[in-house]
């Protein structure tokens, strides 16, 4: 029995992140993959946040021109660091 729970609570635990970046995901109006790896979040009210390949928040300059992964480029407007960051981090225990 407490084999079963060990193995259900690992399994859980594994999941975790996956339901984080649902949160930042579901809160995105949309979300594009750049170039390098990295990945941005335009909000519905159009403010935008940056993700870095690693999974961290990235901070964007103002006016910052990213580009995509099919080569388009983008002039960003806000930096939500803060907003997805705790979308981010959402159900992790903090």
């Amino acid at each position: 029995m407490i084999r079963k729970l060990s193995i259900l609570a690992l399994s859980l635990a594994a999941l975790a992140p996956a339901f984080a970046m649902d949160a930042a995901r579901s809160e995105a109006k949309e979300v594009i993959a750049l170039q390098n790896g990295e990945t941005l979040y335009i909000f519905k009210d159009g403010l935008m946040a940056k993700e870095s390949k690693f999974g961290n928040v990235s901070h964007l300059g103002k006016g910052e021109v990213v580009q995509t992964a099919d080569g388009k480029s983008i002039t960003t407007m806000g930096n939500e660091v803060a907003r997805l960051y705790v979308l981010l981090n959402k159900g992790h225990g903090n």
